[in-house]
């Protein structure tokens, strides 16, 4: 039988094979490359060990060489003889032969120090001016600039009170004159007893002379080799346009004590570069060098070829090793399984044969005696199913007759049962609706029994209302006598205003004759002189008590005033209101004579409530006769509809016990044929 082509992905034999091949070829991958990049490592970390101690002999060599200028500019520091000299120079009562003395002295020094070294280009004593006239140079070199940037290099001299300061190689000299390029050192010679014979000392260095000491250092097959100020800018590098601008890679800080001087980063291009560096202990600079990862790496390339090739051969070897697991564990189990699914259709005359001793064939013969096992209980199974069938088709019979006469009985029951139930729920109904009617009649007595104490209430409230309406038109009827008497009096106030006024008019008069007899008084005194003082004082103290009493009467008429404008008003206010109150009184004994009409309309209302009530009396003896009778048939009717029922529910237990037995035989009956039916499958 030939497997489905899914089914062979499937097998035990392909997933040995696919797990062997897979942990194989992984295993030699993973081994091979650790491998690789472990020798990139350890190639890499010696190359940096062995360029770190170039490194640092080449950064000593510089260190020896800045040493050695800064040791000679000390010298020019310290040198008496030219410090008198530039004394001579710049002191003003000197005589010419003796300053020309002085300068040809200064000049003959530093050409001695330039002839006895071929690495400089120059030394120089500047004016601290910057005018050349007054600085003194070495042959061969050009004159002196004062440039914005040359000043500002000249001001880190200042700041540097007499210590040696580096600058950077620059493309053209410190001054920028020259066709080459230069390194120069600096320092301030002070001079503190006369300021005016200081002088700034630089001694320019030849860049040719930097590259012939870092010649012999090589990193790699296209390194670099550069040299970085703290801010990371070079210093130096073989490309003098490079110079001054800042470095894609630099060293963060300094390493500490016996920390590697080397890593790896990633130039502009993005290449991995191996960096060794080391500090200079003269200037403040760095001594950088780096090349390209791939220029030391080149051969540990080869152990990845021959990884490559050890995977490729551990692939063949796992192919082979995998047909061989396919060949002795992937058969025997597919023609088994093969064996097994025929059997599984019903075949037990299948066999295997594996010779072999090993778990597959002991495997092939335990299922040779499984399916020998298997064929004698199919024949018992048969035999015993032929029987069962036989005993069920007796026991269907037997179920179907009983079952018959019991659906009869619960037939019969069941209507009982129901007429029985009717006859119970009209009875319940009946019952009910008694009820009903009796808690209506109920509610209707209390009912009138509320309407007729509201009606009692009405008729007390009416009475209390009359009473209330009697004493409101006794006293309406004082309000108008009163407001009649408020009225008058008013009246006769408006007359007093009158008379006030009147006896106002003859004062107003007497204060302006007062006025008019103390101003001709004061008129005749002033012409009587000296004579007359005393008449003037009384006529003005006259003429303040006569304006007084006109303030005082002009004061007394307005409030006469406001006191006659406001009677005015109580007058007409007492006018309008009189007639107002004379509606309110006949307004209240209508309302009294309507409070006696409600009265006796509530007395014939509550007559007609007594005869209701007596009525509903009367009918509420009726009603409960009437439930006494309802409650008795319904009791009757519950008892018969209990005997009913259980009845009912006896046959219902017969019926179902009868229909549950007639399936039970129609499912052994089932269960017989369908056993000999999977047995005749079997063929042994």
């Amino acid at each position: 039988m030939k497997q489905p082509r899914n089914s062979r992905f499937r097998s035990v034999g392909m997933k040995l094979f696919v797990i062997l091949f897979c942990t194989i070829v992984l295993l030699s991958s993973v081994l091979g490359l650790t491998s690789y990049y472990a020798a990139k490592g350890i190639i890499t970390d010696q190359v940096a060990a062995a360029s770190s101690q170039s490194i640092v002999q080449a950064a000593d060599k510089l260190d020896f060489l800045f040493a050695e200028y800064e040791a000679l500019s000390r010298q020019f520091a310290v040198d008496s003889i030219l410090k008198a000299d530039m004394e001579t120079v710049n002191r003003p009562g000197a005589g010419t032969v003796d300053k020309a003395a002085a300068e040809d002295r200064i000049r003959r020094k530093l050409d001695s120090v330039k002839g006895s070294d071929e690495r400089l280009l120059g030394i120089r004593l500047v004016s601290k001016s910057l005018v050349d006239a007054d600085s003194y140079k070495s042959t061969g070199i050009s004159s002196v600039r004062s440039a914005e940037g040359i000043q500002t290099r000249v001001k880190q001299l200042d700041e540097a009170k007499g210590n040696p300061v580096w600058f950077p190689v620059r493309a053209k000299g410190f001054f920028d004159v020259y066709d080459q390029s230069s390194l120069t050192m600096g320092r301030l010679l002070r001079n503190i007893q006369h300021p005016e014979a200081e002088y700034y000392m630089l001694i320019e260095i030849k860049g040719q002379a930097l590259t012939d000491i870092l010649s012999n250092l090589h990193i790699g097959l296209t390194g670099e080799i550069r040299i970085l100020d703290p801010s990371g800018n070079i210093v130096y590098g073989a490309d003098n346009k490079l110079l001054g601008e800042p470095s894609y890679i630099h060293p963060a800080a300094k390493p500490a004590e016996g920390e590697r001087q080397s890593f790896t980063a990633s130039n502009e291009q993005g290449t991995s570069q191996l960096v060794v560096y080391q500090p200079l202990d003269t200037a403040k600079w760095t001594l950088m060098g780096y090349a390209p990862v791939s220029d030391f790496t080149k051969s540990a390339d080869r152990l990845l070829y021959i990884t490559l090739s050890v995977v490729l051969a551990a692939a063949v070897i796992a192919v082979v090793i995998g047909y061989v697991l396919v060949r002795l564990i992937g058969r025997p189990l597919g023609k088994l399984a093969g064996l097994m699914e025929e059997g599984e259709q019903g075949n037990l005359q299948v066999r295997t044969h594996f010779k072999g001793r090993d778990e597959i064939g002991r495997l092939g013969h335990s299922f040779n005696k499984m399916m020998e096992q298997i064929s004698l209980l199919a024949g018992q199974s048969s035999r015993s199913a032929a029987q069962v069938l036989a005993t069920s088709e007796q026991l269907v019979n037997a179920s179907s007759v009983t079952s018959a006469h019991a659906r009869e009985v619960a037939a019969a029951t069941g209507e009982i049962a129901h007429g029985a139930a009717s006859l119970a729920l009209e009875a319940e109904n009946s019952n009910r609706n008694v009820e009903r009617m009796n808690l209506q009649i109920t509610k209707v007595q209390e009912t009138n029994r509320a309407m007729d104490a509201s009606a009692e209430k009405v008729i007390t409230v009416s009475d209390q209302g009359a009473e209330l309406m009697k004493t409101l038109v006794a006293q309406s009827e004082s309000t108008v006598q009163m407001m009649e008497l408020i009225q008058e009096n008013s009246m006769r106030l408006r007359e007093s205003t009158h008379l006030i006024r009147s006896i106002l008019t003859p004062m107003v008069a007497v204060n302006k004759q007062t006025n008019i007899l103390a101003l001709n008084a004061s008129i005749e005194a002033v012409r009587a002189g000296a004579a007359g003082r005393g008449f003037v004082v009384i006529a003005n103290e006259i003429r303040g008590l006569a304006d007084e009493s006109n303030q005082s009467i002009a004061m007394v008429s307005k409030i006469t005033e406001e006191i006659s404008s406001r009677i005015e008003n109580t007058v007409q206010v007492v006018g309008d209101t009189a007639p107002l109150f004379r509606e309110q009184i006949s307004s209240v004994r209508e309302s009294s004579s309507i409070f006696e009409g409600v009265r006796e309309e509530m007395e014939q209302f509550i007559g007609y409530l007594n005869e209701s009530s007596a009525s509903i009396t009367e009918l509420m003896e009726y009603q409960q006769q009437l439930g006494e009778s309802m409650a008795s048939v319904h009791a009757v009717v519950q008892q018969t509809s209990a005997s009913t029922e259980e009845v009912a529910s006896m046959s219902s237990q017969q019926f179902t016990v009868s229909e549950e037995l007639v399936a039970l035989s129609g499912k052994l009956e089932k269960l017989a044929e369908e056993l000999k039916q999977s047995l005749v499958s079997f063929h042994g």
